[in-house]
């Protein structure tokens, strides 16, 4: 894969799981990187990972659903870093279970949609300037399989929510091209992290696990590989793609 040496990195959403993978991912491959969170203890711990494995790292805090502090934390990060050249907006998930639409209240669903697809949005409205001012960058939004095919087992705004970033990953990988910025997605399926290696019981991981071609579940180093790769110039030709990152269980 190609270096990213020197190229100045934002993953949201990376004091744990798959956006900390991510983060050490790139700065393996020489890129400084801004960790995103909003535990600050969580997001100075997988900082000081990334910096006892030789990389570059500061942390940074925000609500990623206001757009004021999305701001101050892009300003915090040219500052001490430099302009963001690769951003990877990985924050997001559901804080609501799996339910039929008629139960889902109001306050959920916005819930849902505002911890997805409003944060990507607002990431990207406020660091997507200073690409096209500096005429590059490149864009890796993080969906779900949740957002490729309708599931049961799929909270409904978690899934609609990210099936619009994947869209919006489109709608801005057309527009923001010819400014030399790339836009790709990565959808992954069941991926175990710390949190879901607990949550999801040993009996329904062999479950899940089966219902994949590859016969396995996946890990962050998949999805973090993969973003790595899609951020690197071996990616140079291509944008606009959403990449499953999905053991082959959703086929499109």
């Amino acid at each position: 894969m190609g270096t990213l040496e020197g190229r100045i990195a934002l993953v949201t959403g990376s004091s744990r799981g798959i956006g900390a993978a991510i983060a050490a991912e790139l700065a393996r491959a020489g890129a400084p990187v801004a960790v995103h969170g909003r535990d600050a203890a969580a997001v100075e711990r997988t900082v000081a990972t990334v910096r006892a494995a030789g990389g570059t790292a500061l942390g940074v805090t925000a609500d990623l659903t206001r757009y004021a502090e999305i701001e101050s934390m892009r300003d915090r990060i040219e500052a001490e870093l430099g302009g963001v050249q690769i951003l990877v907006a990985n924050a997001g998930g559901s804080p609501t279970p799996p339910a039929v639409l008629e139960d889902i209240s109001e306050a959920d669903w916005r819930a849902g949609i505002d911890a997805n697809l409003l944060a990507t949005f607002l990431t990207l409205k406020s660091v997507l300037p200073g690409m096209k001012q500096r005429r590059g960058g490149t864009i890796v939004t993080v969906s779900s399989a949740a957002g490729r095919r309708a599931h049961p087992r799929s909270p409904m705004a978690y899934a609609a929510a990210k099936a619009g970033v994947q869209l919006l990953t489109q709608q801005v990988a057309a527009q923001a091209g010819p400014y030399g910025i790339r836009a790709c997605c990565v959808a992954p399926e069941t991926i175990l992290t710390e949190r879901t290696s607990v949550q999801i019981p040993a009996e329904l991981q062999d479950e899940l696990a089966a219902a994949h071609p590859l016969r396995r579940l996946g890990t962050p180093a998949d999805v973090a590989r993969a973003v790595a790769f899609l951020a690197s110039d071996d990616a140079g030709w291509i944008t606009g793609t959403v990449l499953d990152v999905a053991g082959g269980n959703v086929l499109v």
